[in-house]
């Protein structure tokens, strides 16, 4: 294997590593859909309807992710999300 082939298969590995963490958010019985909602699209970048479809989802199931990346990259959004009283961490 020549190096330069070595080295696109370790970058491949370390990335597919890297954004292999999510936020799962979790239900609660004190925020309203609309306020997730709301925070959802802020936050994370979602559309209304991918909002709303994870909103319903951890109203009904206890848990959605809501979003996957690097862990670098998902640690603001969750914090902001923690911020705005809801319940969500980073796995």
């Amino acid at each position: 294997m020549s190096t330069i082939e070595k080295t696109k298969e370790d970058v491949s590995v370390q990335e597919s590593v890297e954004i292999n963490n999510e936020i799962v958010l979790y239900n609660d019985d004190v925020n309203t859909f609309d306020h997730v909602i709301d925070t959802l699209i802020r936050v994370c970048e979602h559309t209304s309807e991918q909002a709303e479809q994870c909103a319903i989802l951890v109203h009904y199931k206890g848990q959605c992710t809501v979003k996957t990346g690097s862990y670098n990259e998902l640690k603001p959004q969750c914090t902001q999300l923690l911020e705005a009283g809801l319940s969500a961490e980073i796995i």
